[in-house]
């Protein structure tokens, strides 16, 4: 052989061991996120990043106290400062001065008579310099006449209506069966969950555009564009059609991401001044102004047999709604429906109330009402296991719900209801093994190295959580998407105003186009409110009505690129599939590919995607409220040093129901990261509002979960079993494991410590065993 053909052989060698791997296609393969190496990069286009010629800048002035009546507001000096541009106050509303998410619009855009909460917008400025605006909103004199604060959520029962519309904000009595049953063991517990802060990676900002129309445009990163464009619309005194929200990246969203306090002033300062404006909220502001976890008080009591079968549960749930009722309606409602847990319970006695409060508002983070109600059933259930003498897991698997049981509310569970299969597979898991007591593992003991305690103080503790979630709206609430797809030159794209906010929307859209038509090519959209409306982007409902109208508009698509084909052979378009690029009928006579079949046509269609309705609660908590629900079994295991209360969580094992799994490394992130957002509930967020008042409103004083505190997640087990009435039959798999992990971690302190553990988070003094 030549040198030049070694040489030849040689390099076609390399060139075989280094070839790329091939792209991921369709459902089922792990496609990357089409953003990520923007992401990465740091070129990622967030709100707070946006600019525009002439621009100013807002700030916003907020109430130092949590309850007071506004005598006067003086904005002379401030409207007098070099630089300031314009001063807005409640007086400067031309619309509907009221607004907010969920059924009820009761938040005024600015505080006029009375202040309900610390950090409620009062003024809002725009000037030339960022520095300028800060100083001239803190030079804006309010005269305060600070009044006593409503804090405590029962006391809300019997004080002076904190506004117009009453302290009350919802009531559920839910009654199932037979109020005089009663069981051979009965255990009672009293439990308070505490307010987390959803704590966005990236503070809200914003940018307002004034139109040649006399309308405006905000670019905001908003997780419902539609609903915001109304409200704005409503605010601002304008048709709809006037007002336009672009989205910009959304850095993460776990809850409702904008505070609508600066998205609303922002475009009345642009309209003002008609020059754009820009806002990038402080991290403090962010605090202050966004909604929070509802604040929670759970009383229970169980009764059952002798074998631990559950007979009654009575409970009491309330919700501190803060000062203003935002979705603390919807909350109230999974709260009371699942506050029997994935249990099979005959008797079920529940009331639930939603309360006004002086405190910070309350409103939709993920896994809300849910998360709550299964810290405290968990708890129940390790009573009801300790009182008997028997094992917590098999307490909890002589009473799982399955597919055909009826929850408390009355409704069949009809999606797959796998809470057995799900129990055992993490009962049964290996443990994982025990710290070598040597100097170079004290990293794992509880405090970290350096750590105040012992290795002979460490206790290790096994617990289970198993928590439920519905998808969707619920109550009769309108789930509807639209989508188009549209072909064009080989390249497919998909329009449509679901909003990517970390869920995988985006790369669920471009894999069921690929799956459906065999274009490899597929870009989705940049969303704006110019798109007909997709609804917000909460409870993995993208996935479902999205998810469902993108597949739907492809197929569409699909009978239009095949119906020449089928006609040309005589044949129907059932008879031709689409798969690997190429069109090929059942007995092999077609077979062309997807490029050529598409060349110089431009082929589009727009399709709706409607869930089967549901109706509201009725009088005594019964009705079908929910289209589908999702579960989550979690096993904890963790090591407490007893004697200082230090809590190292070592593993969490989890199973889940996920009806298809659509995108494995996409799902995965999902789990583990709602796993560690529950982790953080259970150990460590907590947001002090002391006599109503925000104490270190920063990341400092907020304790949110890092790496170095996140366990071993081990998934162990993802059941498969299509929901027959969802879009490829996929469950939302984001929400349930934060309902799940908080309840896990609990359930292990208290399996190592003895100790009640009834309250999240876990405060040192509840995990520390005297006598020791």
């Amino acid at each position: 052989m030549s040198n030049d053909a070694a040489t030849a052989e040689a390099a076609g060698t390399a060139e075989a061991v280094t070839a790329p791997e091939p792209i991921p296609h369709g459902l089922g393969a792990s496609l990357p996120p089409a953003d990520a190496r923007a992401k990465t990069e740091g070129t990622f286009p967030y709100a707070a990043d946006l600019w525009a010629e002439g621009l100013l800048w807002a700030a916003v002035l907020r109430s130092p106290h949590p309850h007071a009546r506004i005598v006067s507001i003086d904005t002379t000096h401030a409207r007098e400062m070099p630089g300031v541009r314009a001063v807005v106050t409640h007086e400067d509303v031309p619309g509907a001065p009221l607004h907010g998410r969920g059924a009820r619009a009761d938040r005024p855009v600015f505080a006029s008579e009375v202040v309900r909460h610390h950090g409620e917008p009062i003024a809002a400025v725009a000037a030339d310099h960022p520095d300028t605006a800060r100083m001239a909103a803190a030079a804006v004199i309010v005269e305060y006449e600070a009044l006593d604060p409503v804090t405590d959520p029962e006391q809300a029962f019997e004080a002076e209506p904190l506004h117009p519309d009453g302290n009350l904000i919802r009531h559920i009595p839910l009654r199932h069966g037979d109020p005089e049953a009663v069981g051979e063991v009965v255990v009672e517990g009293l439990y308070r969950i505490g307010r987390q802060d959803p704590a966005p990676i990236g503070a809200e900002a914003g940018l307002a555009v004034p139109r040649p129309d006399g309308g405006v445009e905000l670019y905001l990163a908003s997780t419902d564009p539609h609903a915001d464009r109304d409200t704005a619309a409503s605010c601002y005194g304008l048709p709809p059609e006037q007002v336009k929200i672009v989205v910009t990246g959304v850095p993460g969203a776990t809850a409702d991401r904008e505070d609508q306090g600066f998205q609303l002033p922002l475009g009345l300062l642009a309209l003002r001044t008609g020059c754009p404006v820009k806002l990038t909220a402080t991290r403090e502001e962010s605090f202050l102004g966004h909604v929070h976890r509802h604040p929670t008080l759970l009383r229970y009591r169980h009764h059952a047999d002798a074998e631990g079968r559950v007979v009654k549960v009575e409970a009491q749930i309330l919700l501190d709604a803060g000062a203003y009722a935002d979705t603390s309606s919807e909350a109230l409602a999974a709260a009371v429906a699942f506050a029997c847990g994935p249990y099979v319970v005959p008797n079920a006695f529940i009331e639930g109330w939603a309360v006004r409060t002086n405190n910070p508002p309350s409103g939709h983070v993920r896994g809300e009402g849910a998360m709550q109600v299964c810290a405290a059933y968990e708890a129940q259930m390790d009573k009801v296991a300790k009182k008997l003498g028997l094992d917590p897991a098999e307490v909890r698997l002589r009473n799982v719900l399955a597919t055909g049981d009826v929850l408390p509310t009355g409704q069949t569970v009809t999606c797959p209801a796998p809470v057995a299969e799900l129990l055992q597979a993490v009962r049964d898991f290996p443990l994982p093994a025990l710290p070598k007591d040597t100097p170079e593992d004290e990293w794992l003991l509880p405090g970290g190295p350096e750590g105040a305690g012992e290795p002979g103080a460490v206790r290790r503790g096994v617990g289970y959580g198993i928590g439920m979630v519905h998808m969707l709206g619920a109550e009769g609430a309108d789930e509807v998407s639209t989508a188009t797809v549209k072909v064009q030159d080989g390249v497919a794209t998909v329009l449509c105003a679901a909003v990517e906010t970390g869920q995988g929307f985006s790369t669920l859209a471009r894999q069921i186009v690929q799956e459906t038509l065999g274009v490899d090519e597929v870009q989705v959209a940049p969303v704006d409110t110019d798109q007909p409306p997709a609804g917000a982007g909460c409870r993995g409902r993208h996935t479902w009505v999205s998810g469902g109208a993108v597949e739907r508009a492809a197929k569409m698509v699909r009978t239009q690129l095949l119906q020449p084909l089928a006609h040309q052979f005589g044949m129907s378009t059932e008879l031709l599939q689409i798969a690997d690029g190429k069109i090929t009928s059942y007995d092999g006579v077609l077979s062309t590919t997807v490029a050529e079949a598409l060349e110089g046509k431009e082929l589009w269609a727009t399709a709706q995607c409607r869930p089967h309705p549901t109706e509201p609660l009725d009088e005594a908590g019964q009705g079908d409220a929910f289209v589908g629900m999702a579960f989550c079994a979690i096993r904890a295991v963790v090591d407490v040093d007893v004697e200082i209360g230090s809590v190292r969580v070592v593993e969490l094992a989890v199973a889940q129901d996920v009806g298809r799994v659509l995108n494995p490394a996409q799902l995965t992130a999902r789990i583990e990261a709602g796993v560690t957002q529950g982790v953080g509930i259970a150990l460590t967020e907590n947001l002090r509002t002391p006599r109503g008042l925000i104490r270190h409103p920063d990341l400092t004083g907020y304790a949110l979960p890092t790496a170095l505190d996140t366990p071993d997640i081990r998934i162990v087990k993802l059941v498969e079993e299509r929901d027959v009435v969802a879009p490829f039959g996929a469950k939302a798999v984001s929400a349930v494991p934060v309902v799940a992990s908080p309840a896990a971690v609990a359930s292990a302190v208290r399996a190592a410590t003895g100790r009640p553990v009834n309250r999240l988070p876990i405060r040192p003094q509840a995990a520390v065993v005297t006598g020791n």
